[in-house]
């Protein structure tokens, strides 16, 4: 069974919901508005550029689950996928999809974002199953530090190649569908890498290599 392989912020859906999901902490006062925000921006340019600390970043990102119950974390991200995910959402980006599951391939997103904040978008889009950065966790409370090596850049690779052991699963026949140069690693590894609304250092890599660019926002 091939593997279709996604990112999720701006590839399957149309924004991020890493820093999607720090603006609605702001916004329902959750976290200092003004210094929360100017930090979630800040990471969030650094993401943009290739430059971002990912441990640093998640030092951050990962601290207000820490400060809450589970009940009240999830109360919070019900409300997060009706009000900021569900107007991300891309047909294309569904068609895509059904196009990978009638063709009978394995669906995997795999993602930066932690996955509090993805797994009830991967339950939504239904796909069959999710790598994302864990968030560490003693019994029922998040610790606010991860756990394990983040995927995120050579990490992506790191986490999939630990996965296909566990699984069984090969890259033979793979895709992989990515919106940015953070994702070079894992796009030079499957067979059928796929540039989606591509960032610029993204689409002059797949220019030069004669990958296929994809717009899934049209």
């Amino acid at each position: 069974m091939p593997l279709a392989i996604f990112d999720l912020d701006n590839t399957l859906l149309n924004g991020d919901s890493d820093h999607a999901w720090g603006e609605f902490l702001c916004q329902r006062g959750i976290v200092d508005e003004k210094a929360y925000r100017e930090a979630n921006d800040h990471f969030f340019h650094q993401y943009q550029s290739g430059t971002m600390d990912i441990h640093e970043f998640l030092n951050f990102a990962l601290r207000p689950l820490a400060n809450h119950s589970e009940e009240q974390l999830n109360a919070w991200h019900d409300e997060f996928m009706a009000e900021c995910i569900e107007p991300m959402m891309l047909p294309a980006a569904h068609a895509l999809l059904d196009k990978h599951r009638e063709q009978g391939d394995f669906l995997l997103i795999i993602t930066a974002t932690n996955s509090f904040v993805t797994g009830p978008i991967a339950k939504r889009l239904g796909v069959d199953a999710l790598l994302a950065t864990e968030p560490e966790r003693i019994g029922d409370r998040f610790t606010g530090r991860v756990a394990g090596t983040p995927c995120f850049q050579d990490g992506k690779v790191v986490r999939l190649d630990a996965w296909l052991k566990e699984t069984g699963h090969t890259l033979a026949g793979s895709s992989f569908y990515s919106d940015s140069r953070n994702d070079l690693p894992l796009l030079e590894k499957v067979e059928n890498p796929v540039a989606v609304n591509p960032d610029d250092a993204l689409a002059n890599t797949a220019r030069e290599r004669g990958w296929p660019i994809m717009d899934l926002r049209s």
